[in-house]
């Protein structure tokens, strides 16, 4: 159809041309793949399809999910769910209906926290985060466990960190999946492990992922992952993400180390600081022994001593010497040894020793004992000591 006069032709469609210009329009100025940024809502699977509705704050858009697609899914929405979708723009010329086909789904950082808080309240309720439920670290594991992806750059920390540190910890290396739904497989197999635990001798559980968006994580802060780690009937070191990430299993967990590496650093010793203390400890001994044997050596030497003052020939020679020493004593303090000094004692005639001249008068009779004989005397004098006078 054409406009009269001038004006310009205006186009003439049927419907089905309108809609196919409007899909090879979509199609030539649209990107084949985008992200989306949404929040799911009402979601419901129809004849094996899943289809939602996306919405944010402002404007809503249909999205299916075929089911040759939703098998390959590692997060399945649920309603109220934040999440990024890797998406295309399907539009069915037929009913000129714009739908999003969704290739991928990821949970949102915010779904995420939404998870964790949720998550962390129960628990945190039935006390199972509680501090004093934390069990010690074993100081020196014969053998532990390594729950991780297999290969992994964190698994190849993990087992040349161990074989630095402590060589003589055997390892057992238990494989899990790490990212996506895979909840059930990591409960099977802590379980498994618990249950063989002593007879295996693990004496310790290392759950280890290398580093990922917070999102990559969400497995680690599912609840039956949580429940699993608590009753375990070892303790559970968790090494998980990077330094800044931290997710249920970690608050549950034993330890919380944070990264994969560090959580083998904080389970086994250091060879080389154990060996320096060894070395220390021997030194302290040797001293120890040495100082023991000096101070028994100084004591069988009194005790020596003792035995042979005890001795029946000691002790005579001992009695001997103190007999002598009296002896000698005695001999000094004799009156004879005075008078052998030129000393003489005076006596009544009765025989009582005179040592005061109150004892005397003119005319009394005294015997004069010398060192080798006797005098008869007969005092003709008496004088007094003068008294000296007292100083000041």
């Amino acid at each position: 159809m054409t406009s009269t006069g001038d004006s310009p032709a205006i186009p003439r469609y049927s419907v089905a041309e309108l809609n196919g210009a409007v899909a090879s329009l979509l199609e030539r100025g649209f990107a084949p793949r985008f992200l989306l940024d949404a929040t799911v809502s009402r979601p419901q699977l129809k004849k094996g399809h899943l289809w939602m509705t996306l919405v944010d704050d402002q404007a809503s858009i249909s999205a299916v999910v075929w089911a040759s697609q939703l098998g390959k899914l590692s997060f399945v929405p649920e309603d109220g769910d934040g999440v990024v979708v890797v998406g295309k723009l399907n539009f069915w010329s037929s009913r000129a209906s714009l739908c999003v086909q969704a290739l991928d789904i990821r949970p949102s950082l915010s779904s995420v926290l939404r998870q964790f808080e949720q998550v962390r309240e129960r628990l945190t309720a039935e006390g199972l985060l509680d501090p004093a439920r934390k069990r010690p670290l074993p100081p020196f594991p014969r053998r532990i466990a390594l729950l991780t992806s297999r290969p992994s750059s964190a698994l190849a920390d993990m087992l040349r960190t161990a074989q630095e540190r402590w060589p003589a910890t055997g390892l057992l290396v238990v494989p899990i999946p790490v990212q996506g739904p895979v909840q059930t497989e990591i409960c099977r197999a802590l379980h498994q492990l618990g249950r063989q635990a002593e007879a295996l001798g693990i004496e310790a559980v290392v759950i280890g992922r290398g580093g990922g968006s917070r999102e990559d994580l969400a497995v680690f802060d599912n609840e039956e992952v949580a429940r699993s780690i608590a009753t375990c009937p070892v303790p559970v070191v968790s090494g998980i993400g990077h330094e800044d990430d931290t997710t249920i299993a970690d608050l549950v967990a034993d330890l919380r180390a944070a990264t994969p590496t560090a959580a083998l650093v904080a389970l086994l010793p250091d060879r080389h600081a154990t060996l320096q203390g060894l070395r220390q400890q021997a030194r302290h001994l040797r001293q120890l022994v040495q100082w023991r044997l000096h101070a028994e050596g100084q004591r069988l030497g009194r005790e020596r001593e003792r035995l042979v003052g005890l001795h029946p020939q000691g002790l005579l020679a001992s009695k001997r010497q103190h007999l002598l020493q009296a002896q000698h004593l005695l001999q000094a303090l004799s009156p004879e040894h005075q008078l052998a000094r030129g000393f003489s004692l005076l006596r009544s005639p009765d025989g009582t020793l005179v040592r005061s001249i109150q004892q005397l008068h003119v005319g009394s009779p005294v015997v004069v004992q010398l060192r080798d004989g006797r005098a008869n005397a007969v005092v003709r004098d008496i004088q007094a000591e003068a008294q000296l006078p007292l100083s000041r």
